[in-house]
């Protein structure tokens, strides 16, 4: 990258931060939303002392499970392979969506349907497919929202959080028909209506994975809405998609990390759904795919896994209580960053997966007040993160 390229990445950055301060309303919508995470993240965690021992085990989970990281993986594989999951592995995200593009084709399918991946926007899947005339459709609500104004995230758990329930309501009511209305039930259910029948046609169902379990070869799923559980037991063909960080030793590992993520994303002591995943359908079973397919992602993720310090990254459960306590995050929101991944978690992750040189901006678009370290579930050290970047 040439000095005009690095002052044009930081003038981008720069200027997007400046016109989302200035949006009034923008700023409006993140700091009220903010404020409600906060406060029932709180209230989920009550007990200070008993979140600090959670906290300290649930690092000691990560931990443990980054230092086994190859021979995790290659147990995890054996296990899911034993059980006729056709398991992939992919160092770049093009030879991740040319594995997923290769089992649509061959399928001669045409429609996905995807429960909520971050990884899948990570390596920009839905228009990539949408070059060889397969069409992804969102079917998570927040995702859903987010397609249909064609924009990104902004949020890795609630990526339509920058929009309020009017500008919903008109987004709702121009692309889909429905009734206007500042009603967040009807809207949702007026959303699901829409979609059920997508799950019942589409070739394929796409999902990530929250925590993939070596010793069991289980992948498990958290949900809150039913979507994550459709589109990967209706469709004939289930792809999920990870990040090789993702991976767990035992079943008893997910407890603590399951009780850390709700509470610390939504301040649930548990989502709606939690999905446990061991293979497709077999026998006389009702429900569940006939194949089901893993990719792994590797993406920059073993370049930090060979830093000593830089490995802490990997810790993340991607529970975004980093940014719902960033000052910096609360006010120019996700799209502000310019990458998948925004707020605090982003500033450390992105340039491993996309280049410091490229992402040179974000590690220097903090406070450096410490409020995510204090927060983060699994005690990831971001801002001696930041400073080393």
């Amino acid at each position: 990258m040439t000095p005009q390229e690095h002052t044009n990445a930081s003038m981008d950055f720069q200027a997007r931060s400046k016109a989302a301060v200035a949006d009034k309303k923008l700023r409006a919508n993140f700091l009220s939303a903010m404020d409600g995470l906060i406060y029932k993240r709180a209230q989920a965690f009550d007990d200070k002392a008993a979140l600090e021992a959670l906290r300290i085990l649930g690092a000691q989970v990560r931990q443990n499970a980054l230092l086994k990281l190859p021979e995790l993986l290659e147990q995890l594989e054996a296990n899911l392979i034993a059980r006729g999951v056709l398991v992939h592995w992919a160092q770049t995200p093009t030879q991740a969506v040319d594995i997923i593009k290769q089992i649509a084709l061959e399928q001669g399918a045409r429609n996905i349907i995807k429960g909520k991946s971050m990884v899948s926007e990570e390596i920009h899947l839905n228009a990539k497919m949408a070059e060889v005339g397969v069409n992804c459709l969102e079917s998570d609500l927040g995702e859903y929202i987010v397609q249909l104004a064609q924009e990104t995230p902004s949020h890795i758990v609630m990526p339509a959080i920058h929009k309020n329930t009017s500008e919903i309501a008109d987004l709702l009511h121009q692309k889909t028909g429905i009734e206007r209305k500042e009603d967040a039930a009807y809207m949702t259910e007026q959303a699901r209506m829409q979609l059920r029948k997508n799950f019942m046609e589409a070739d394929i169902g796409l999902s990530g994975v929250n925590f993939a379990v070596a010793q069991t070869g289980t992948l498990c799923l958290v949900e809150n809405e039913g979507n994550g559980r459709m589109s990967t037991t209706v469709p004939q063909t289930h792809i999920a998609i990870m990040g090789i960080e993702k991976v767990v030793e035992s079943l008893e590992d997910v407890a603590p990390l399951l009780s850390l993520l709700t509470r610390s994303a939504t301040g649930q002591a548990i989502t709606t759904y939690f999905n446990m995943i061991s293979g497709s359908r077999k026998g006389a079973e009702l429900d569940g795919p006939q194949t089901l397919h893993l990719v792994l992602l590797d993406h920059g993720r073993t370049q930090m896994y060979q830093d000593d310090e830089l490995l802490d990254t990997l810790r993340c459960i991607r529970c975004a209580a980093c940014m719902n306590h960033c000052p910096v995050y609360s006010r120019i929101g996700g799209h502000a960053y310019g990458y998948t991944y925004p707020g605090p978690i982003g500033k450390i992750l992105m340039p491993h997966l996309e280049g410091l040189e490229t992402t040179h901006a974000l590690p220097t678009a903090s406070s450096l007040c410490g409020a995510c370290a204090e927060v983060c579930p699994v005690k990831i050290p971001i801002p001696d993160l930041l400073v080393r970047l």
